[in-house]
Formats: C-alpha cells, sequence, structure tokens
C-alpha cells in the first residue's frame, strides 16, 4: 500500500482486487495528524474511489486513487 504526505495529512492508496468481474479496484484513505505516534486518526477512512470502474493492474488502481487523492486537496 503506497502512502503520501500532503502538507500533514497521510494519503494511502490501494488496489483491491477484485474476482467477479476480474480487476483491480481502486481505494483511498486519509489520515490527519495523531497526539499519539503509534496510532493515525482516520480522518477518510478507506473507500472506493472510482466506483463504475476496474483497473487492469494494482499500480493503475493506486494510481487512479492518488489522483483523486490530489484533486481533494488542490
Amino acid at each position: 500500500m503506497p502512502t503520501e504526505k500532503i502538507a500533514e495529512y497521510e494519503i494511502e492508496f490501494v488496489g483491491l482486487r477484485m474476482r467477479e468481474p476480474d480487476g483491480w479496484a481502486a481505494q483511498m484513505a486519509v489520515y490527519g495528524p495523531s497526539t499519539n505516534p503509534m496510532h493515525r486518526k482516520v480522518l477518510v477512512a478507506l473507500q472506493r474511489v472510482a466506483v463504475y470502474q476496474l483497473f487492469p493492474t494494482q499500480h493503475d488502481a493506486e494510481q487512479e486513487a492518488r489522483l483523486v487523492a490530489l484533486a481533494m486537496f488542490s
């Protein structure tokens, strides 16, 4: 699961393997700053972001999730 830091937020990108139909779903989660370094504060729980689209590879799905996250922060 790749992660990227944008300002004080940590974004996690996930490509989730789907069996029926075959492909990869794009998911992301957003975490905010926390007072406890052992825990992340969930701001946006892990969720599918390109609901009607599947991708041929895990990398493609993760890149789509990244683009959605960047659009949220621009």
